[in-house]
């Protein structure tokens, strides 16, 4: 099983990407979000793979961190969503999205995902919701990129990921259950907007807690 690759970006389409390890092209599947963080054609990037092995075909899945890594594991668990029903998924919510999305039951997040219908997005959600809070959400990984030339569409830090991801952290200290605190962070990140503060979040969080 190959768990990473780290080599050139040879091309790059729709759905993914070849990667040229030493002379030989490893065509790897992706999200539109880590194809956004690419280099260029040229560049050298490291990327965790996902292998599935099937009798017909072998399809290597690439992820530029871990945490969209464990959510596609998660995704594909669900009866019904296939690894391009995942990607889908990865490529409109990042996972700290997803994770809020999931443990406030937001399906119309979900459902944002090309081929992913109401549903789908309601299943996803509802055998998904207890285990929204095990996966860390914000993007702890350096980026794709390895080199220093990176193309455009590189992402930069998701500062209002981080402040929900410290809002559930600040919850959670209080003695909440992390999916409790994922869901009500959720809510208030709906309700007040996703560049609301720290400490909005946490007041507003623990107003719905308290209902």
């Amino acid at each position: 099983m190959i768990g990473k690759l780290r080599g050139l970006v040879d091309s790059t389409d729709a759905d993914g990407l070849v990667l040229d390890v030493h002379g030989v092209g490893y065509v790897v599947f992706a999200s539109a979000r880590t194809l956004n963080r690419l280099p260029v054609i040229g560049g050298e990037a490291s990327l965790l793979i996902e292998t599935h092995v099937r009798e017909d075909h072998i399809h290597l899945y690439g992820f530029g961190e871990r945490a969209e890594r464990d959510w596609f594991r998660l995704l594909c668990s669900v009866q019904g969503v296939g690894a391009r029903h995942a990607l889908a998924i990865l490529s409109v919510l990042s996972p700290q999205e997803l994770a809020q999305a999931v443990a406030a039951q937001d399906k119309q997040a979900i459902s944002r995902a090309n081929g992913v219908g109401p549903k789908l997005a309601g299943r996803i959600a509802s055998e998904l919701k207890d285990k929204a809070g095990q996966i860390g959400g914000a993007s702890m990984e350096q980026p794709v990129g390895t080199g220093a030339t990176v193309g455009a569409g590189a992402a930069e830090p998701d500062g209002a990921g981080q402040v929900s991801e410290d809002a559930v952290s600040a919850l959670t200290n209080l003695g909440y259950r992390r999916t409790e605190a994922f869901g009500a962070v959720a809510t208030a990140a709906r309700r007040l907007g996703r560049e609301a503060p720290l400490q909005a979040l946490i007041t507003e969080g623990l107003k719905e807690l308290s209902q």
